[in-house]
């Protein structure tokens, strides 16, 4: 039996209990007001006197109603206080529980805000086997949310609620925000606590994608632009968009598209690109030979990769699998053995 029935049920009987009483002070000719008022002050045992003299059966009725009385009173006050601490434990323990589960997660990402697009990249990354944290200051919209999903309740611009979400250990942090001016001063705090993290913010106007920059954001996106002009290339050119479509978000193809780094160490620093399609039969569509430099459109098969150069392929699971495994460093590759 649930607690909301619990209640219905203990508020049911104490309101039997008060008709059951002024009825019976009725048939023992008080008035309705002073039935009333007789029945409230003798189930609430408060002590004051009998509004008119009782006869030996109103002595016997009243002692009957304050047994019952009292008891459904007592029951009402116990349902009660169980449903409210009941609640507040479930709530403490979820949180605990959460918060553990936070706290030994590396590598995840933290979603800021879970509005429309805070929900769309949240599916997207946990469709593609991220680890996620969702943050939000209102748990009305986490209404949907796989219940398993990290989650923390507060206002996303305070360092402590980023903390709690695990930033420390994240690889990369999505601020989706209602305003730009949050927008921005999470960036800022992000940046601030964590120089390393990768940080991409949604800009809701152009003009603000460049103040985004400037707080710390990696990447600032512009959702309407971008779905502007996904538009217009399906109109223009619908076999390209599709295909880049497809590739960036079909799970259920066997080839797609993605970036490798190439750790300090692995068997690909100072490797070809050439050597990499040899190895794997991954297609490489560009090469970032550092952090500063330009991404180079289908790089020649002698251009070098230097350590923390990044490779953006494209080919099936299992060619991507095999070259993330020659990217990573000795460390990297003894960890996943």
């Amino acid at each position: 039996m649930g607690s909301l029935h619990r209640i219905r049920v203990a508020l049911l009987a104490l309101a039997a209990v008060t008709v059951f009483g002024t009825v019976g002070y009725l048939l023992l000719g008080f008035g309705l007001l002073e039935a009333s008022y007789q029945t409230v002050t003798t189930v609430a045992t408060v002590g004051y006197r009998e509004v008119r003299p009782l006869s030996p059966v109103g002595q016997i009725f009243t002692m009957v109603l304050i047994v019952v009385g009292v008891g459904t009173v007592l029951y009402n006050l116990g349902v009660v206080m169980e449903a409210v601490i009941e609640g507040h434990l479930r709530q403490h323990l979820e949180e605990r529980r959460m918060s553990k589960d936070i706290a030994a997660m590396r590598g995840h990402v933290i979603v800021c805000g879970y509005g429309r697009v805070g929900r769309s990249a949240s599916d997207f990354l946990l469709a593609t086997g991220e680890q996620v944290v969702v943050v939000d200051s209102e748990a009305a919209r986490f209404a949907g949310l796989d219940p398993t999903v990290p989650r923390v309740v507060g206002d996303v611009t305070r360092d402590e609620i980023l903390m709690a979400a695990g930033l420390g250990a994240a690889r990369a942090v999505v601020v989706c925000l209602e305003s730009d001016a949050d927008t921005v001063y999470c960036t800022l705090s992000a940046r601030a606590l964590r120089p390393d993290v990768t940080i991409v913010a949604r800009a809701r106007t152009t003009g603000s994608k460049t103040k985004l920059v400037l707080a710390g954001a990696d990447r600032a996106v512009n959702p309407q632009r971008i779905g502007g002009r996904r538009l217009a290339a399906f109109a223009l050119q619908p076999d390209v968009a599709e295909f880049l479509d497809v590739v960036m978000h079909e799970d259920s193809l066997d080839w797609r598209i993605q970036q490798v780094p190439v750790a300090p160490g692995s068997a690909l620093d100072g490797a070809t690109v050439g050597t990499c399609r040899e190895r794997t039969g991954v297609l490489p569509l560009a090469v970032r030979r550092s952090h500063e430099s330009p991404l180079e459109a289908n790089p020649a098969p002698d251009v070098v990769l230097p350590a923390r150069a990044v490779l953006v392929v494209l080919g099936t699971q299992e060619e991507l699998t095999a070259l993330s495994l020659l990217a990573r460093g000795s460390g990297q590759r003894a960890a996943a053995e």
